[in-house]
């Protein structure tokens, strides 16, 4: 590609952002087939990516033969251990040249060796909308003067450069917002709040949920009035409960659940391929509130990430439990499985199957816009207007990593890591290398990490070897997962040890298969 050809195309993308409203977009998006949008999609990546068109080869599978969906939905599905890992990384970008990208982000494995993902400017455009959403129809940051500080991690990790283009490219637009970059600095974001904030009409902090909360809790202590920065939070690489947007609403003096917090489904590969909405927002409080519903609904006893996507720009399938999803980006994805477990709901099956549990998400957005309680109790949906920011896009859900991997501070943490911190001298001795590895909240809905470790047969627990055990843990950790290096605060960082007896019941049961990781 050449720097003409490069330069056409990013004033072409960059025109349409800027000209197009973000209710014209969505409109004209409701009205394109994404089956033809993917088709279209997957011709242009099998013809101009190396790497794909080697992968079809060596399955034997003519791309001029994949010609409905039906079609589509039999290819084999990529993933990082057959596609991203196996073929030079030119080969995974456009005519084999990462040239035809200007910036590279990376994701860190569970070796700790990182996954580097290039992108060009055209591709950040496209997630940008999916902020722009969050600023129009969450925040309604196009009237409001507004302080976007970005609290993820700066460097090379995909969240604070993406966030903070993201959001440069929204005040291109005209949006009155004014972006600052204190990454995950602490004592700088709450300088950067307390000196700025009051000159601003809102202020949004863009970053992890459990950091953003040690932000909150500790401007608490420090006598930082967070009501009058009017706060709005935006959220990306955890789950979290209803319970603990209500705590952190609470602190920082919320105005209404649905539109002061909005949560990402992002990831490193694609950049984010959906986000929470005013309606997702009432719809997870609601399910919350009734788990028997939740648990009709997403066939688990447990809450997952409830976000709402646009199918003409990643569009969703879900295969064996597993959710699949193509898009365009710097390494175009076909069917790419990122191991993340969950499902898809069409807007109307949503609002239908909530009908039968006698819930209108659109009467009780309309009935609470003023109100920071949610409930069941609805007065007549108004005739003059609907709620801002309803579309009718479909819903994905997420419960998260399906590789045993646990989401901490955005890092995910594999056991394999843990393993390590095990084998150590002298600590090998004590332990079968059995453990369980898990993020819980304490009282104050504040996360950590706990790791149950079985001692080995006729090994006593003490004081001594449950801290030494902690720090071998913790030492392998920081040497062997970036994410986790970079990520984490350190005062979040090292592992609560518990140790168990051989055998114990309720974490290493005897003859039955163990699972490193609990959710």
């Amino acid at each position: 590609m050449n720097a003409n050809s490069q330069q056409q195309r990013a004033i072409k993308a960059f025109a349409e952002f800027i000209s197009t409203p973000i209710e014209t977009l969505l409109q004209e998006h409701r009205h394109t087939a994404s089956s033809s949008t993917v088709l279209t999609l997957f011709h242009d990546v099998a013809a101009n990516v190396p790497a794909y068109k080697a992968f079809l080869a060596e399955r034997g599978i003519i791309p001029e033969t994949i010609q409905t969906l039906e079609d589509f939905q039999q290819l084999p599905a990529i993933a990082k251990e057959n596609y991203i890992q196996r073929y030079p990384l030119p080969d995974l970008c456009r005519s084999g040249q990462i040239a035809t990208c200007d910036m590279i982000a990376a994701s860190s494995g569970s070796t700790g060796k990182p996954t580097f993902w290039p992108r060009f400017f055209t591709d950040e455009l496209q997630i940008a909308t999916r902020f722009e959403q969050i600023f129009h129809d969450s925040f309604f940051a196009d009237t409001r003067r507004t302080l976007a500080v970005i609290c993820f991690t700066l460097g090379t990790w995909v969240g604070g450069m993406f966030t903070t283009n993201c959001c440069r490219y929204l005040a291109s637009k005209g949006y009155p917002i004014t972006v600052i970059t204190p990454g995950n600095n602490k004592e700088e974001i709450l300088r950067v709040v307390q000196e700025l904030g009051s000159n601003f009409e809102q202020v949004v902090l863009l970053g992890y949920p459990p950091f953003l909360k040690d932000v909150i809790d500790t401007g608490i202590s420090h006598g930082v009035e967070w009501s009058q920065y009017h706060i709005k939070l935006v959220m990306a690489g955890e789950v979290f409960s209803e319970e603990w947007r209500s705590l952190v609403g609470e602190r920082v003096g919320w105005q209404n659940p649905c539109y002061d917090f909005a949560s990402l489904y992002g990831t490193a590969d694609a950049g984010v391929l959906g986000n929470e909405t005013p309606l997702s927002i009432c719809i997870r409080r609601f399910l919350a509130k009734n788990p028997d519903a939740a648990r009709v609904l997403f066939g688990e006893s447990r809450l997952p990430t409830l976000v709402q996507y646009d199918p003409t720009s990643r569009f969703f399938e879900v295969q064996n439990g597993s959710l699949l999803f193509s898009g365009d980006n710097g390494i175009p994805l076909i069917r790419y499985d990122i191991l993340d477990t969950g499902g898809i709901i069409t807007y109307d099956a949503m609002l239908e199957f909530l009908a039968k549990w006698k819930f209108n998400p659109l009467e009780a957005l309309c009935s609470h816009t003023n109100n920071s309680t949610l409930t069941t109790q609805h007065s007549a949906l108004s005739t003059q207007h609907s709620p801002k920011g309803i579309h009718p896009l479909p819903f994905v859900y997420v419960f998260g990593r399906s590789n045993f991997t646990v989401s901490y501070f955005g890092a995910n943490i594999y056991p394999e890591n843990v393993t390590v911190g095990l084998e150590q001298p002298v600590i090998q001795a004590w332990v079968t290398g059995k453990f369980v590895l898990q993020v819980q909240e304490d009282a104050d809905k504040n996360r950590f990490l706990s790791v149950v470790v079985e001692l080995a047969p006729g090994v006593e627990s003490s004081e001594d070897k449950r801290q030494a055990i902690a720090e071998s843990i913790l030492a392998q950790l920081l040497r062997l997962n970036s994410e986790f290096a970079n990520y984490v605060p350190p005062e979040y960082q090292t592992p609560q040890v518990a140790l168990a007896a051989t055998g114990d019941r309720e974490y290493f049961p005897i003859g039955v298969k163990h699972r490193y990781t609990r959710r």
